[in-house]
């Protein structure tokens, strides 16, 4: 028995700073949780890296939306970047001094100007509040060491042989927390993820950038050509990295696409596979609702392609996302092209517009 008593010991004590590293790490990261995988890091600069005194930084994150301080939004954060300083407390919120700037309006960019010199980078996400998520959401420390002069252009600034804005290896553009065959509301939000380049508005001339473009129920447009802006090409030239649509119950195909300063795809093109999602969900999971006349429970008409939408009725009233027809039957109500409001139709009327403005179910 003595042959395995520093065994044992050695065991326990090992079990001892075991719970002691499982506690400290249960500690680290605010109350905000972080989904598996999430991860920041830098687009365009790697450990070692030789840069000039005044250069643009640009931010990446996987697997999280960016989104303002004081915004709070699941899966979402905003970037802080340390120089020159060891990681905070990761439960508290992060500094704000020449050590820890902050990027609380959801930028995904910073130009630097440091003192020539060796240096060190981090980036760190923070919540509403500038809180380390839990886990904390962090990039690898990197040492980039500034130069009196400008090092030489990186060829992937120049444009391509095409004339297009040249895209690097690697990069890919994909939705945040949108599955293909998801379910969704008639009004959901939709978060937008880039990996291997930044984000900047459309108009900004800046090497490795681009800015995001959803396409809804259409295929990809010409790839050598500006995109369109309609209905079926919503742009977001301001470098929005979300949207908040509403779709007309029934399937949709969703699809991103990367534009450059022009709105014109890079080369090779950044776009992400599409997905079909089924909207309407809240038509299935809400209680029947009464008729605001008769006090009798509403029908509702079956999904979009069922047996269905346009089989008759006998009630006074269709479900919300649908209208009653001339001919008495239940048909979807497109809101997001109508020019009434959410919930209402349009109906021809002998007034100035044209038209007038029904609730849906009348």
């Amino acid at each position: 028995m003595r042959k395995f008593a520093p065994i044992i010991l050695a065991l326990f004590i090992g079990l001892i700073d075991g719970g002691g590293a499982i506690a400290q790490q249960a500690a680290a990261g605010g109350p905000t949780p972080s989904p598996p995988g999430a991860k920041a890091y830098f687009v365009d600069l790697r450990d070692g890296a030789i840069i000039g005194r005044n250069t643009t930084v640009h931010f990446g994150l996987h697997g999280m939306g960016i989104a303002p301080a004081g915004t709070i939004r699941p899966n979402t954060g905003h970037h802080h970047l340390l120089i020159d300083t060891e990681l905070p407390p990761l439960d508290a919120p992060i500094p704000s001094d020449e050590n820890h700037l902050h990027f609380g309006a959801g930028q995904t960019e910073v130009d630097l100007n440091l003192a020539p010199g060796p240096h060190t980078l981090q980036l760190l996400l923070g919540d509403a509040n500038h809180v380390p998520h839990s886990p904390p959401v962090m990039s690898e420390l990197i040492h980039v060491t500034v130069s009196e002069s400008p090092p030489p252009p990186s060829a992937q600034a120049s444009p391509s042989a095409t004339g297009r804005h040249a895209s690097p290896p690697g990069a890919k553009v994909y939705f945040v927390d949108l599955a293909d065959g998801a379910q969704t509301p008639t009004t959901f939000t939709v978060r937008f993820g880039l990996v291997g380049m930044g984000v900047a508005p459309a108009g900004v001339e800046k090497a490795n950038t681009g800015h995001h473009h959803l396409v809804i129920d259409a295929p990809l447009p010409p790839l050598d050509q500006p995109i369109p802006s309609d209905e079926n090409h919503l742009h977001f030239g301001a470098g929005q990295t979300e949207a908040t649509i509403t779709l007309a119950p029934g399937r949709h195909t969703l699809q991103l696409l990367l534009g450059d300063l022009n709105h014109i795809p890079h080369d090779p093109p950044v776009f992400s596979a599409p997905i079909t999602i089924n909207v309407g969900v809240e038509n299935r999971q809400k209680p029947p609702a009464a008729h605001p006349r008769t006090g009798r429970p509403v029908a509702r008409a079956p999904e979009l392609g069922g047996a269905a939408a346009g089989s008759r009725i006998t009630n006074q009233a269709c479900a919300a996302g649908y209208v009653r027809a001339v001919n008495g039957t239940c048909e979807v109500a497109r809101d997001i092209f109508s020019r009434c409001g959410v919930g209402f139709h349009e109906l021809p009327a002998p007034t100035a517009s044209g038209y007038r403005c029904i609730p849906n179910g009348y």
